[in-house]
């Protein structure tokens, strides 16, 4: 994967980003060469990702354009989630954090097809959260739209989801 200035790629766990420049910081008595990664969501946050680590980080390019539809397409034919608490809570912690956007739509479907026949609990609502913020903010990089409307559009796909069920 080539990253210059500019180019937007999705870095697991935090979303979009941007490549800025490469800094040289000392670590350890040692100068290292890091990438400055933006956080393209309203954090705006910044992430240092060493150059020798990329290719093991799970960094990707951001989604194209017309792997969108099929994306939320997906969203109406999630899997059932486990069971048991503890396997739902490694299943889906393993998910968010390799970096795919159609784990994110799994661990979306998955607690909201949950949510329909049980409140979820603290940490189940905050990573149904976030997976679903991950993948609105994506969407709307991808589109050049706003988060509102890439959210409306996950809704929509959403409720395809409910309709299958019934």
């Amino acid at each position: 994967m080539r990253l210059t200035l500019g180019t937007k790629v999705n870095y697991p766990a935090q979303g979009p980003c941007s490549i800025g420049p490469i800094i040289e910081k000392l670590v350890g008595g040692h100068s290292v060469a890091f990438y400055q990664l933006a956080i393209l969501d309203e954090s705006g946050g910044t992430l240092f990702l060493p150059l020798n680590s990329v290719k093991t980080s799970g960094l990707r390019l951001l989604l194209k354009r017309d792997e969108i539809p099929g994306l939320l397409a997906h969203l109406k034919q999630s899997e059932t989630p486990a069971k048991d608490w503890k396997q739902r809570a490694r299943d889906n912690s393993r998910r968010l954090t390799s970096g795919s956007a159609m784990d994110l739509v799994e661990v979306i479907g998955s607690l909201t097809e949950l949510s329909e026949t049980k409140q979820l609990s603290f940490r189940e609502s905050g990573m149904l959260n976030k997976a679903r913020r991950l993948l609105v903010t994506e969407i709307s990089e991808v589109l050049k739209e706003t988060r509102a409307a890439a959210d409306n559009q996950v809704g929509e796909a959403l409720k395809g989801l409910r309709l299958a069920k019934i």
